[in-house]
C-alpha cells in the first residue's frame, strides 16, 4: 500500500494526491454534518416530517446540474485556468455557509434562510465534485494514464473513508457537541481544502474552449458520491478548434494595419468564441441524448426514481421519536450501510457482470420491495412478538438495502461507459448522473406530498404503514419498463 502511494506521489506530486483524497474524504464525512442537520430541522425547527423532506430535497437540487458546471470550466478560464479558480469558487461556497450557519443563530432557526445557506453549500460540494473530477481526468492523460485506475481507487477508498468516519462521529458529536459546533467542526475540512488548493500548480492554457465536460461521483446524494470520466472529448473538437485558431491568425493578418479604434474587436472576438464554444457544447450534448439507444435506458432509470417516493425522512423521525434510537446508533446504520454497498459493489463484479441488465434490475426492483416490507413489519411491531430487537431489524434492513441498491446502480454505470458515443462520454456520463439526481430529488418530493396526503406528522404515525405500503407497490412500478433497457445489455457488453 505504502509503495502504491509512493508511485502515485512520484507520478502526479504530493499535493495533487492530497488534494484528491481530501475532496472526496470531505464528500464522504459530510454524513458528520448532514446528520445534525436532520437533527436541526427536526428538534429545534420542529419541523413536520414532509416539511423536512422538502427542505432537503431543496438544498440538494445542485447535484441535479453538475453537466452546467463541467461546460463552464471547461468553455469560460479564468485568467487562463480551467480548474483551480472554479475549485476556489466551490470551495468558498461550501465553507462559508457552515460558518454563517454556526455564527447565526436566527439564520439556524429559520426554515427559508436555513434551506438557502444549505442549498449554496451543496452548489459548492457539486461543482468542487466536477471538478476535481476533471483535473484526474487530465492528470492521467498520455504517459501517465496507467494510473487512472489508481487514482479512481485512490478516490473512492477516501470516500468511504470519510463516510464511515463521518457516520461513526456525527452521532457522537451529537451527544457531546452544541449544534452550532459541529457546523464550525465540519468547517474546517473545507477551510483546508481552500489553502491546499494554494498548493497545486495548473499550467495557463489557451482561452479557447474543449467541449470535454467532468463528471461526479455522487450516489445521492446525500452521504457521498461516485463518479466517472473520459479525457477523449478533447478530440472531438480539436478539429474545430485548429480551424477557428486558423481563422484567427487570419483576422489577425487583416486587422493588423486598423487604426487604434478598432482594438476593441478582439475582445468581441474572444466573447463570440466563448459563446460559440457553449453553443457547441449544448448542441452536441442534446445531439447525441435524442438517440434512443441513449434516451430509453436513461429515461428508464429517470422513471425508477421519480416513481418511488421517499420516505427516508419520515423513518428518521419515526426511529428517533417512536423507537428512540439514539443518534450513535443511527451513525453506527450507516457504517453498516457502507459495508453493505462495499459488498454490493463485490458481488456484482465477480458473478453478476455477466448477467443480462434487465434481469439484474428486476431481481433489485423485487428484492427492495421485499426489503421495504421490513419497515412495515418494524412500524407495526410485529418483529417485538416475533422476539427481533427494532436493533436488529435497522441493521440488517440497512445493510441488505444498500447492497443491493448498489446491484441497481452498477448496471447504471454500465450502460452510461456502453451507450454514450465515442467522444463526448464524459459530457453524457455527467448528464446521466444529473438525471439519476433529479430523480431522487422529485422523489423526496413526492415522499414529502405523500407524508402530507396521510397525515403523517411528529407524534402521528397512525398511517405510516400505509405510506409504506404504497412505496412497496411503487417500486414494482419500474419493472413495467424494462423494456426501455436493451435486450442484450450485460456488464461486459451492450
Amino acid at each position: 500500500m505504502i509503495g502504491w502511494l509512493k508511485q502515485l506521489r512520484f507520478a502526479f506530486g504530493a499535493s495533487f494526491i492530497w488534494l484528491v483524497c481530501l475532496i472526496y474524504f470531505t464528500q464522504g464525512f459530510r454524513s458528520f454534518v448532514w446528520t445534525a442537520v436532520s437533527y436541526q430541522l427536526k428538534d429545534k425547527l420542529k419541523l413536520s416530517p414532509s416539511a423536512s423532506q422538502l427542505v432537503t430535497s431543496v438544498a440538494f437540487f445542485p447535484w441535479s446540474i453538475k453537466p452546467i458546471y463541467g461546460i463552464l470550466s471547461d468553455c469560460i478560464p479564468i485568467k487562463g485556468k480551467k480548474r483551480i479558480p472554479y475549485l476556489v469558487i466551490a470551495t468558498l461556497l461550501s465553507l462559508f455557509p457552515w460558518v454563517i450557519i454556526g455564527l447565526q443563530e436566527n439564520i439556524r432557526n429559520s426554515r427559508d434562510q436555513l434551506m438557502i445557506f444549505l442549498l449554496l453549500q451543496n452548489l459548492g460540494s457539486a461543482m468542487a465534485d466536477v471538478v476535481i473530477d476533471a483535473m484526474i481526468a487530465e492528470a492521467a492523460r498520455l504517459e501517465k494514464a496507467k494510473f487512472a485506475g489508481d487514482l479512481q481507487s485512490v478516490s473512492w477508498m477516501a470516500m468511504a473513508l470519510g463516510g464511515i468516519c463521518g457516520s461513526l462521529l456525527g452521532g457522537y458529536a451529537l451527544s457531546n457537541f452544541q449544534m452550532e459546533n459541529i457546523f464550525l467542526v465540519f468547517a474546517v475540512l473545507p477551510a483546508v481544502q481552500l489553502l491546499s488548493c494554494v498548493f497545486v500548480n495548473e499550467s495557463s492554457e489557451s482561452c479557447e474552449p474543449k467541449v470535454k465536460l467532468s463528471t461526479s461521483n455522487d450516489t445521492n446524494g446525500i452521504d457521498g458520491t461516485i463518479s466517472d470520466e473520459d479525457e477523449s472529448l478533447v478530440r472531438v473538437h480539436k478539429t474545430k478548434s485548429l480551424r477557428r485558431n486558423k481563422s484567427s491568425k487570419q483576422k489577425k493578418k487583416k486587422n493588423i494595419n486598423r487604426s487604434n479604434d478598432q482594438m476593441p474587436e478582439k475582445d468581441v472576438s474572444l466573447s463570440s468564441q466563448l459563446l460559440q464554444s457553449l453553443k457547441t457544447a449544448g448542441f452536441t450534448l442534446f445531439k447525441a441524448f435524442r438517440q434512443p439507444i441513449i434516451f430509453r435506458p436513461m429515461a428508464w432509470f429517470f422513471l425508477a426514481q421519480v416513481t418511488m417516493p421517499n420516505l427516508s425522512t419520515v423513518m428518521f423521525y419515526y426511529q428517533t421519536e417512536v423507537l428512540n434510537l439514539e443518534a450513535s446508533f443511527l451513525g453506527t446504520t450507516r457504517v453498516i450501510g457502507w459495508i453493505g454497498l462495499m459488498i454490493g459493489t463485490f458481488i456484482y463484479n465477480r458473478f453478476l457482470k455477466r448477467m443480462k441488465l434487465r434481469r439484474i434490475l428486476m431481481f433489485a426492483h423485487v428484492t427492495l420491495a421485499l426489503i421495504t416490507l421490513l419497515d412495515i413489519v418494524l412500524v407495526t411491531r410485529l418483529n417485538v412478538s416475533l422476539g427481533v430487537s427494532d436493533k436488529t431489524m435497522m441493521l440488517f434492513g440497512s445493510v441488505i438495502s444498500d447492497a443491493i441498491n448498489q446491484f441497481k446502480f452498477m448496471p447504471f454505470l454500465v450502460l452510461s461507459g456502453h451507450l454514450c458515443p465515442p467522444g463526448i462520454e464524459g459530457t453524457l456520463f455527467a448528464l446521466f448522473m444529473s438525471i439519476n439526481n433529479l430523480g431522487a430529488t422529485i422523489s423526496g418530493f413526492l415522499g414529502a406530498g405523500l407524508a402530507s396526503v396521510l397525515n403523517i406528522s411528529s407524534g402521528s404515525f397512525d398511517n405510516l404503514s400505509v405510506g409504506i405500503a404504497i412505496q412497496v407497490i411503487c417500486t414494482f412500478l419500474p419493472v413495467g419498463f424494462l423494456f426501455l433497457i436493451p435486450e442484450e445489455a450485460t456488464g461486459v457488453s451492450a
